[in-house]
């Protein structure tokens, strides 16, 4: 069973750097506490940026999320068909 939290970004500033949530919407996933990466085949592999194409898409990601946690994994490769996981660059500031 899969608890979802809607959590507004302005009530969490520390995370919200920590994670580098500057895009919304972003999904990010934890197990018992653990954050858990999935490799989406973008340069980010901590949050999903964007919104599900299906709900189909959403539940076979946790899914695979859970089957992979409970094997010990903290990174899985996303079970999404990438022509439905949405596509943005990378911009990094004052680097």
């Amino acid at each position: 069973m899969a608890h979802i939290y809607l959590v507004d970004v302005g009530n969490v500033p520390t995370y919200t750097r920590y994670f580098d949530i500057s895009l919304i919407p972003a999904t990010i996933f934890f197990f018992n506490g653990q954050h858990m990466k999935v490799d989406y085949g973008t340069p980010d592999h901590t949050k999903f940026i964007g919104s599900f194409k299906t709900k189909q898409d959403f539940v076979d990601l946790v899914e695979v999320l859970f089957r992979g946690a409970m094997k010990g994994k903290l990174m899985v490769q996303c079970p999404i068909d990438p022509r439905n996981i949405p596509k943005y660059e990378l911009l990094y500031k004052n680097i």
